[in-house]
């Protein structure tokens, strides 16, 4: 597998906070080839794995998954997944499956249980439970990659946690919370799952009426039990529709420290879907206001949308009454809470990209050797960050103050409007003006740590030719302050 390459070009702009489509599509291809890969590990360690958590029926069932995509795909063969990167540019259904974002996640977690090392008899029941349901998963992936090609088929998948999902088409929901069998037969555009002791479901990939309109259902049925995948339009005219996953068993994010402050994943009846599909639909005129770049950005690294639950409170990653983040393992994904506004549902994806831009970029090469202590100061949460959180804290809040600026010149004739982007700009552009010079002193940086952190410093003072008005800056520094000193107040030790 041919490694992807690093160039100069593209380092400077990915420092702006930019990105051309070359650079783009660097990052696109690297994750890609790093998603193959992961792939890859997934049948060794299935392999190499002890007989009591991956028995041999499993093995030998995922090699008949792999036989089934290599007929949805010829360029995916038994052997696991091909070194030729001419079929991730070719983005036939099985690659498309593949490489969804959320697959990365259901890798990850397989990986973990397959390599894990038990130290009791529950323990290794839990870590068979874990591999188990993630075969299963992957046999309805292979499914459902089968259905979009067309492949004539007939397997039985299990159930888990009381539905089985065929990813991109839908999910069959079941009143039995354990597994359970369903025989899944595809001929000539229809598909039939079928239970025992159940009337069989029979399952169109072509879309129905949608009660939403402008919201895509992927499938429809006659039956109650069935729920089609929904996608949102194209961002821009022609481009791919985005899918607003809330069925995804691998969707949710794992409890750690990282996350935290994130609410758990949604599931949307039609309103939430007519809610999302309304601030979704405001979101490209103002990603322009912020510039054509930001416009490009999200057009071709948004891959899919999971609704979390609205959050109760305050937390790392709350804005406005919403919630987002990224996963490192799922490149291409977002989770967010359902934005009030188009305008908070623009600055959330400009956020988030910034962190899948620099996440990828980190995979490429290093860019620090810094450890994960925690000790920074950052003047967006309560708590001490590692030197990586707070990079990735920079990055995306110079891009913020980036686009809230560009759209402070650009509304001109919109007071309301353009007060309120000063504002943003002042807050983050103070946040970073306090930040950057930690970052910058850092003797840990590498050389290709330093030119990024240098091209945010260019960014931070291209910025300081428009400056805020005055009270927006005042009240963005006493902002700052007020952190700060609470910061410290936190850290004195008690009396």
């Amino acid at each position: 597998m041919i490694p992807s390459v690093l160039t100069e070009r593209a380092l400077s702009e990915l420092g702006r906070t930019a990105g051309g489509p070359d650079t783009l599509a660097l990052l696109q291809r690297d994750q890609y080839l790093r998603r193959l890969l992961l792939l890859r590990a997934v049948l060794d360690a299935v392999d190499a794995a002890d007989p009591q958590v991956c028995p041999r029926p499993l093995r030998d069932r995922l090699r008949e998954d792999w036989a089934l995509l290599e007929e949805a795909d010829g360029e995916v063969g038994a052997e696991g997944p091909t070194h030729d990167e001419r079929a991730i540019v070719r983005r036939s259904s099985a690659h498309t499956r593949l490489l969804y974002p959320l697959v990365g996640p259901w890798g990850r977690t397989c990986l973990r249980a397959l390599g894990s090392v038990p130290g009791s008899r529950a323990a290794r029941r839990q870590q068979a439970d874990t591999v188990r349901r993630g075969l299963a998963h992957f046999s309805a992936l292979a499914a459902a990659a089968a259905v979009r090609a067309g492949v004539p088929f007939s397997v039985r998948l299990t159930a888990t946690e009381g539905a089985l999902h065929l990813p991109s088409l839908g999910a069959l929901r079941m009143a039995e919370p354990g597994g359970r069998a369903v025989d899944v037969v595809h001929r000539d555009g229809r598909t039939v799952l079928s239970r025992h002791g159940c009337a069989d479901v029979v399952v169109y990939e072509e879309a129905g009426t949608c009660v939403v309109p402008g919201v895509s259902a992927a499938t429809h049925s006659g039956a109650d039990s069935w729920v089609p995948a929904y996608s949102l339009p194209g961002l821009l005219p022609g481009s791919a529709s985005v899918p607003l996953d809330d069925l995804d068993p691998y969707r949710s994010v794992p409890s750690g420290q990282h996350h935290q402050g994130l609410s758990g994943p949604a599931t949307l009846d039609g309103a939430g879907r007519e809610q999302w599909l309304r601030s979704w639909s405001g979101v490209l005129p103002l990603l322009r206001l912020g510039g054509e770049h930001r416009v490009a950005e999200v057009a071709a690294l948004l891959r899919c949308l999971v609704p979390l639950a609205v959050p109760a409170g305050p937390g790392e990653h709350s804005r406005a009454g919403s919630c987002s983040g990224t996963r490192r393992e799922a490149f291409g994904a977002v989770l967010s809470s359902m934005p009030p506004t188009p305008a908070t549902f623009a600055a959330t994806l400009v956020h988030e990209v910034q962190h899948a831009k620099l996440a990828a970029l980190s995979d490429m090469v290093v860019l620090h050797r810094e450890g994960p202590q925690e000790r920074y100061f950052a003047p967006w949460r309560p708590d001490p960050r590692p030197y990586d959180g707070l990079l990735q804290g920079v990055y995306s809040h110079v891009a913020l103050a980036d686009f809230y600026q560009r759209c402070a010149l650009t509304v001109a004739s919109r007071p309301g409007q353009r007060e309120a982007a000063w504002r943003e700009h002042a807050r983050y552009r103070e946040q970073v003006r306090v930040t950057l010079p930690v970052i910058a002193g850092a003797d840990s940086l590498t050389s290709s740590g330093r030119r990024l952190v240098d091209q945010l410093a260019g960014e931070c003072e291209r910025m300081g030719e428009n400056p805020p008005p005055r009270g927006a800056r005042i009240r963005a520094e006493a902002a700052v302050n007020t952190a700060r000193a609470l910061w410290l107040r936190s850290r004195a030790p008690s009396e």
